[in-house]
């Protein structure tokens, strides 16, 4: 059985369709992912997606009763069996850190997503999961402005979980550029401001060079200027998640990607950090 670290996040790690688990470098301990998105689909193709085959769609319909049977299995599992030793987990990532909506694509797609937040949060809560592990979904949020993605976003703040919102760009350009993304920077904020009244919301952004070049002085100036606004505006964020990549992408793109620095997304962080917010870095 290989090692499950860091740097192995693939979905079908243990031969489960939905669940899988990753060592998060961001939690310092087990995440354990839940994947909507089988089919490798997404209405999003950002440039430095981990995916493979990835495709424009949405997610396929799901079986309620195979997810529940995985996430019931894999829990058992980790909770009662000797998952940690067979993946050689380190000792000091042993614990469930979060359970995390969050597959090979925008999961809010799904056609019946609020029943699905509800029964993996039913399922967790039962085996004694929640409250003490985080309940997260990582989203780009395009999707936030249909009832049935807002009535998950209430589910989902019921077991106590959180919304990851991805914010790589304010700018049209670097949404199309990065995201290949045609949603105007108006209906992303306005899904923001409403996504952190439905859920607690954290920013995730990812900081990148293209072309070997940093991270832009328009894409700064401009993201500066959105966080500044958002206080204005009264938006509640919880923090603001910076990373960069980690893994190759497997998008076209990916030889012209490089990582930024740890000094250059420390500094970029500092200016974030002068407008008021929480911020964490992930190099």
């Amino acid at each position: 059985m290989s090692k499950l670290s860091t740097t192995n996040h693939r979905s079908d790690v243990v031969g489960l369709k939905y669940v899988y688990p990753v060592i998060s470098r961001r939690l310092g301990g087990l995440s354990i992912g839940i994947n909507f998105n089988t089919n490798n689909a997404c209405n999003w193709r950002c440039i430095y997606c981990q995916v493979p085959n990835l495709t424009i769609g949405a997610a396929p319909t799901m079986d309620f009763d195979l997810l529940a049977q995985e996430l019931r299995l894999f829990l058992a599992d980790v909770l009662q069996g000797d998952f940690y030793e067979r993946f050689q987990v380190d000792v000091d990532k042993r614990t469930i850190k979060d359970i995390a909506i969050a597959g090979n694509g925008e999961p809010t797609s799904l056609k019946d997503f609020a029943k699905a937040v509800d029964l993996i949060g039913t399922i967790a809560t039962e085996l004694g999961v929640f409250p003490g592990s985080k309940y997260v979904l990582i989203t780009n949020g395009s999707l936030v402005h249909q009832a049935k993605v807002q009535a998950g976003l209430k589910l989902l703040k019921s077991y106590g979980g959180e919304v990851w919102f991805k914010l790589d760009s304010a700018t049209k350009e670097g949404k199309q550029l990065i995201n290949n993304s045609g949603q105007s920077c108006k209906a992303s904020l306005e899904n923001l401001m409403l996504c952190t009244s439905l859920c607690p919301t954290k920013l995730q952004t990812c900081l990148l060079g293209i072309d070997k070049k940093g991270w832009p002085d328009q894409e700064r100036l401009a993201y500066l200027e959105l966080l500044g606004h958002l206080k204005a505006m009264g938006c509640t964020v919880g923090q603001v998640l910076l990373y960069t990549i980690a893994r190759p992408s497997q998008q076209p793109e990916a030889l012209r990607l490089s990582p930024l620095s740890l000094g250059q997304m420390n500094e970029y962080a500092a200016q974030i950090r002068l407008l008021g917010y929480d911020v964490s870095v992930s190099p």
